[in-house]
């Protein structure tokens, strides 16, 4: 489990990073994964959420996991919300105690942010669809209408593909600077190949919406050695499927 030093000054939190590690996969899942989404047995995943929530806090409601879309949707958790009912986004926000909340991703960005006046909670799938849909926009806007200070809220970008990994196509470039001009300082060209750096997109996108107090966490999942799920590299190894790694984030 990888700790942001920022998010872990705050008692009132719980939150963490996980890789592939110690979970009870086998073979391309082995061994943390925890997508519902995966091809990977049922039963599996639901012990590596177990695991995950153990080592988040003991007595907290189940993980909270949407069915994410690679959208700009957000929604919250309020004290009456229905758990049952299957959702659709790729933000989730509470500020609920003993609500874990999660994203899952495999190369694309997880956020994870803490309002600590308001004492509020959200967890971001950002991969670059999101990002480009304005995802972090519309929390951060959420979060304002919810009595959040811009001051107050940190965010923590996690691990990701790096720009290195990160190869693109000229249109996928194009694409970005018509809607966002100052992307084009996000994209490098090198030996003919384009290469995008989305960890830093997403920084300044949270830059571009007074989000100051930013803590990244520079680790890239489609290296091997880092031992993270790679949607990349699984079709670089031609795998039919791959694991998803957890990001989670509790008020206590």
């Amino acid at each position: 489990m990888i700790l942001s030093s920022k998010l872990s000054r705050y008692k009132k939190i719980k939150h963490g990073f996980f890789n592939r590690n110690g979970g009870k996969s086998n073979g391309i899942y082995k061994s943390l994964n925890c997508g519902p989404g995966s091809k990977d047995k049922k039963n599996n995943i639901q012990k590596n959420l177990k695991i995950v929530k153990n080592k988040i806090g003991k007595g907290c409601k189940n993980i909270f996991l949407m069915n994410q879309i690679h959208s700009g949707k957000a929604i919250f958790i309020s004290k009456n919300f229905n758990f049952k009912k299957k959702i659709k986004a790729d933000a989730v926000l509470t500020d609920q105690k003993k609500v874990p909340i999660a994203v899952l991703t495999a190369d694309c960005v997880p956020i994870l942010i803490y309002e600590k006046k308001k004492n509020l909670i959200a967890a971001i799938h950002a991969g670059w669809k999101g990002a480009f849909k304005n995802i972090i926009k519309n929390v951060i806007n959420f979060m304002l209408k919810k009595g959040c200070k811009k001051k107050d809220i940190i965010a923590v970008i996690g691990p990701c593909i790096q720009e290195k990994n990160y190869d693109v196509k000229e249109n996928f470039k194009k694409k970005f600077i018509k809607k966002y001009k100052k992307s084009k300082f996000f994209f490098k060209k090198k030996k003919e190949k384009l290469y995008f750096n989305l960890p830093n997109f997403i920084k300044y996108q949270l830059k571009s919406n007074q989000i100051t107090n930013i803590d990244t966490i520079k680790i890239d999942t489609f290296d091997k050695k880092n031992n993270f799920f790679s949607a990349r590299r699984s079709l670089q190894l031609k795998h039919d499927d791959y694991g998803r790694n957890i990001s989670i984030i509790m008020i206590n």
